[in-house]
């Protein structure tokens, strides 16, 4: 597996990559590490236009591993736009299962490709925020962002 470590306006962020895929990405303390890797470049610069505040569509080959229930949730998450937010309620319904509210937000919790599939854009359906591993305050500050 390959890896980039990058520094944004948000902290380092860790790319990973298999096959020139991208399949993994989260905020890490690591160090700064640069890679050779064409996808692995073009994905750390996409990131950093991202967290300098440009509204951009990620154009990148992912390979998230996951069971095909998250694949299709996560597959779901891609299609809130950039500055909207979606219920989990919205997505259940958008994989076509409304009763799966509670298993959307197991795999919602589960996204390896944080940002890039962006998870921070589902919130609870009364519109507060809810459930995401970098906690509440981040998930705030990556919608903020996205609303300038």
């Amino acid at each position: 597996m390959d890896k980039i470590v990058v520094n944004t306006a948000f902290g380092h962020v860790k790319i990973e990559a298999e096959d020139q895929k991208i399949c993994r990405l989260d905020l890490t303390n690591e160090p700064t590490v640069s890679s050779s890797s064409p996808v692995l470049n073009q994905a750390a610069n996409q990131i950093i236009r991202y967290f300098n505040g440009e509204s951009i569509q990620f154009d990148l080959p992912l390979n998230p591993i996951g069971t095909t229930f998250q694949r299709a949730v996560w597959q779901a998450l891609t299609e809130i736009p950039f500055g909207e937010t979606r219920s989990y309620q919205a997505i259940a319904s958008t994989i076509g299962n409304i009763k799966a509210v509670r298993a959307v937000g197991g795999a919602v919790n589960k996204n390896p490709i944080m940002i890039v599939i962006p998870c921070h854009r589902v919130i609870g359906k009364d519109g507060s925020l809810v459930g995401f591993y970098g906690g509440l305050e981040l998930k705030q500050r990556l919608l903020d962002l996205e609303k300038r």
